[in-house]
């Protein structure tokens, strides 16, 4: 076996059919993007260590790929586009700049998972950030642009499950439980392991309204309807109580926008990044075992770069997204318009002079150089798809 014609593992080359579908998914939905007013960013592939060291809240260093420079500058390939696009708007937008700061980014990022876990290590997103607005109304909008994005691309079974931190934080702090306790218990919950939840819970000494109230970690909702018995109990316990409120004046504004179909609300719904201060949200479609939209709110994260502003924002992961229309067999438009002119060494100039002639009213020619005449049929056949028009004398 040829090793050098293998990837490592965890990465894959994307080619003709499969990378024309992905650059239809990354136009519809930028297209989407654009449509809410977000400027396009691009931001460097690997960064400072610092933009997403522990103290940021992003993932552990052991699942970061980090490398040196001469100068001896910890570097490491970004894991996350959040961090970065924070960093370049506290650097380009001065701290008394006050209109909300919209970006939009497309690239991929680097994730150094271990190989039994079988998930990519390169991978696709595309996203946006809301910057400088705290308000209900730009998590509506982000929301209300995931959903967009989701649909433009043809998706109509899709979910997004929104959560709340000060839920999980609320229960926490309300039960006094210490650092380690709270990472089991979210370990726990990341793994959906809710049997586990409750063996941890009843190993506590917790009063009982308390105690109930932590079994609302693993329930999904449509609607608020669904959990006003929930609001009495919760009312103890004010950041909990706060998130439910919160939730129903989101649905409303989510009604507003005509994509309260696609939200149901997880009670559990906790993220991996530590930087999250407020709503968070997934998205899911069935053929994907994997979320294919994440998001959320972080208040805190633009201080660690000497602008504090309040953001929101979310990424598509364009991987999970496109298994996820592949396996429903959702139709995706690949652009065929392409010629095909065959020449002869002696039709040379005659063949240029044509297919010059058919790039400048934007057509895309390809030239293939033939021996004789008896090539064609075999190139009609390879290219069927496409217009093949043959030169000679």
């Amino acid at each position: 076996m040829n090793k050098l014609l293998h990837t490592p593992e965890g990465v894959r080359d994307i080619y003709n059919e499969e990378f024309k579908k992905r650059q239809y998914l990354e136009k519809q939905m930028l297209d989407v993007i654009k449509s809410f007013g977000y400027e396009n960013i691009q931001t460097p592939t690997f960064e400072f260590f610092d933009i997403f060291g522990k103290e940021i809240g992003t993932l552990s260093a052991k699942n970061l790929y980090k490398f040196f420079d001469r100068e001896g500058n910890t570097l490491v390939l970004r894991p996350d586009f959040t961090p970065s696009v924070a960093r370049a708007a506290a650097k380009y937008f001065a701290s008394d700049y006050s209109a909300p700061i919209r970006l939009s980014y497309f690239g991929n990022v680097f994730l150094n998972n271990s190989n039994y876990q079988g998930r990519l290590k390169e991978s696709t997103q595309l996203g946006c950030e809301l910057i400088g607005d705290d308000t209900l109304d730009a998590d509506a909008e982000i929301i209300s642009a995931a959903c967009g994005c989701l649909s433009s691309v043809g998706l109509k079974d899709f979910k997004i499950s929104i959560g709340h931190s000060s839920i999980f934080g609320g229960l926490v702090e309300a039960a006094k439980f210490n650092d380690e306790e709270v990472e089991e218990l979210k370990e726990l919950i990341l793994n959906k392991n809710f049997f586990g939840v409750e063996e941890f819970i009843d190993t506590k000494n917790l009063d009982d309204k308390l105690r109930s109230l932590f079994s609302i970690l693993k329930q999904f909702y449509s609607s608020p309807d669904e959990w006003k018995e929930l609001g009495e109990k919760a009312k103890a316990y004010p950041k909990v109580y706060d998130a439910l409120v919160y939730f129903e004046k989101l649905y409303e504004l989510l009604e507003t926008y005509g994509v309260s179909d696609y939200i149901s609300f997880e009670m559990g719904l906790i993220s991996q990044f530590q930087y999250y201060t407020g709503v968070v949200f997934s998205g899911y479609s069935y053929g994907s075992g994997e979320p294919i939209v994440k998001g959320g709110r972080y208040d805190r994260l633009l201080s660690n770069f000497g602008k504090d502003a309040p953001a929101i924002g979310f990424a598509v992961l364009v991987d999970q997204l496109q298994l996820a229309i592949d396996r429903q067999k959702i139709s995706i438009p690949i652009d065929k318009n392409k010629d095909v002119i065959l020449y002869k060494k002696e039709d040379r100039q005659k063949a240029i002079a044509k297919a010059k002639t058919y790039r400048d009213y934007g057509k895309i020619v390809q030239m293939i150089r033939i021996l004789d005449l008896s090539e064609v049929e075999k190139y009609k056949e390879i290219f069927s798809d496409y217009y093949v028009e043959v030169i000679e004398d």
